[in-house]
């Protein structure tokens, strides 16, 4: 079943609920109402016996109306029971014996109050009013058939029963008609997932402009497709720029051990050289290599957080750049400060920022690194970085026109904004005074 069918259905149910119990509602009214007016009447009937007024044709009520009736009505019928004998004093007819109870003599003893009853004689429901009478020691009984007002209940019932029927298919008929229009979003936004599984276009969006549950379905479904957009152009421009980085070293790896399987050169200086730079190559590739699975892998959530000193991280970093740019000199200006984190990617993201600082530092140059609350800082005392290039230090794969010839990747800088933004914090470039670069890393509350 379908689920705008299980709307219509539930809609239709629901008000199926509603219908059938009004319609016994009213049922239990309309039936409450007869009786009870039923009732009035016979005690009007009885009453008009106790209390005796002057009319056209005589003396009206007991013992005796101008029709011969003891009531003077003709829709009702009555008999007065004497108490000492139990029997029926006068009747509008027949005495009606069978109506003659022990409750009936005990009001007319005075024994009970005036009561109702119902009672079936030769086929007809009658229902029976007693009470006692001025005189003492007799009592009224006064009754009319009821199958007047069953009649009119018989035929309430059936036409209850059409209107709840009625009411059923009109709510089948409308549920029907509201689950098309309240699911007409959710059928666009089926189509159009169906539409993106088919031909895997991620630039297809939902149109939608309700600030309903609806409308705010549509509005994350549109966020999730341009997430998904923007994450296979990135996948597609890491894999384009990765192609594009391994292919130089590739080559000239490929070019040098071809000239050296032909015995190439034949200088020993020459040969030298040539493996110098097949070190050189590999090198690269192996950092090149790195840095992509660093960047490409999904290993985030698996790696242990802990309470990291970012002291300790810098002191370390430090020791490292040391050995690696022994003509430059590191000064620490290190501060107590601890965040929540993975410390291997702390410590990749500080260790990419020095050794950035290092390679632009001249010889006997100094790098200034200081600690403070989140927060690590960089500064070098290089050329610095050209304002035009300053929107693009931390992409992937870029490196200025300067850099083209220092080793590297060009992922560095990329992958200390990634630990940054993965720690809740950033990573930002400032321009300080008296030139070169300040690199302002800054990770999540502690």
């Amino acid at each position: 079943m379908t689920f705008s069918a299980r709307v219509a259905l539930m809609t239709a149910a629901a008000v199926a609920v509603a219908a059938v119990g009004a319609s016994i509602l009213i049922y239990f009214v309309v039936q409450t109402q007869l009786l009870s007016q039923f009732d009035n009447t016979l005690v009007e009937a009885a009453n008009s016996v106790g209390n005796p007024r002057s009319g056209p044709g005589g003396t009206r009520g007991f013992p005796g109306g101008p029709q011969g009736l003891l009531t003077g009505r003709g829709d009702v019928a009555a008999q007065i029971i004497n108490s000492n004998t139990g029997t029926v004093g006068r009747a509008d007819a027949q005495p009606v014996v069978a109506l003659v109870t022990e409750d009936a003599v005990a009001v007319a003893n005075g024994a009970k109050a005036p009561f109702f009853f119902d009672s079936t004689i030769e086929g007809s429901h009658l229902r029976v009013y007693v009470a006692p009478t001025p005189q003492r020691g007799s009592a009224i009984e006064v009754w009319g058939p009821l199958n007047g007002i069953e009649a009119a209940l018989a035929e309430t019932r059936v036409r209850l029963a059409l209107v709840a029927l009625g009411g059923v298919l009109l709510a089948a008929a409308l549920g029907t008609l509201v689950a098309r229009a309240a699911l007409t979003p959710v059928r666009r936004l089926t189509n159009i997932v169906e539409e993106v599984a088919r031909t895997r276009d991620l630039s297809r969006r939902v149109a939608s402009s309700t600030a309903d549950e609806l409308g705010r379905l549509a509005a994350s479904f549109n966020l999730m497709l341009g997430e998904l957009e923007q994450s296979l152009q990135q996948q597609r421009q890491l894999v384009a720029d990765a192609s594009h980085e391994l292919r130089t070293p590739l080559t000239s790896l490929r070019t040098n051990l071809e000239l050296l399987a032909r015995g190439q050169p034949t200088d020993a200086a020459e040969r030298e050289h040539v493996l110098a730079d097949l070190v050189g190559q590999m090198e690269r590739l192996t950092t090149l290599v790195s840095d992509l699975i660093d960047l490409a892998r999904d290993e985030k959530a698996q790696l242990v957080v802990e309470d990291v000193a970012l002291a300790e991280i810098a002191n370390d970093a430090i020791a490292e750049m040391r050995m690696r740019y022994p003509n430059v000199r590191f000064v620490l200006d290190g501060g107590p400060s601890t965040v929540r984190g993975v410390r291997s990617r702390i410590l990749r993201a500080v260790t990419n920022l020095l050794d950035n600082a290092g390679k632009w530092s001249p010889s006997g140059g100094t790098v200034e690194v200081a600690v403070g609350a989140n927060e690590i800082t960089v500064r070098d005392h290089g050329p610095g970085i050209a304002p035009e290039d300053e929107p693009r230090v931390f992409d992937r794969f870029w490196r200025a026109p300067a850099a083209r010839q220092l080793p590297g990747s060009g992922l560095g800088l990329a992958i200390v904004k990634d630990v940054a933004e993965t720690h809740g914090g950033r990573v930002t470039l400032e321009r300080p005074t008296g030139g070169g670069a300040f690199f302002r890393l800054r990770l999540g509350s502690s």
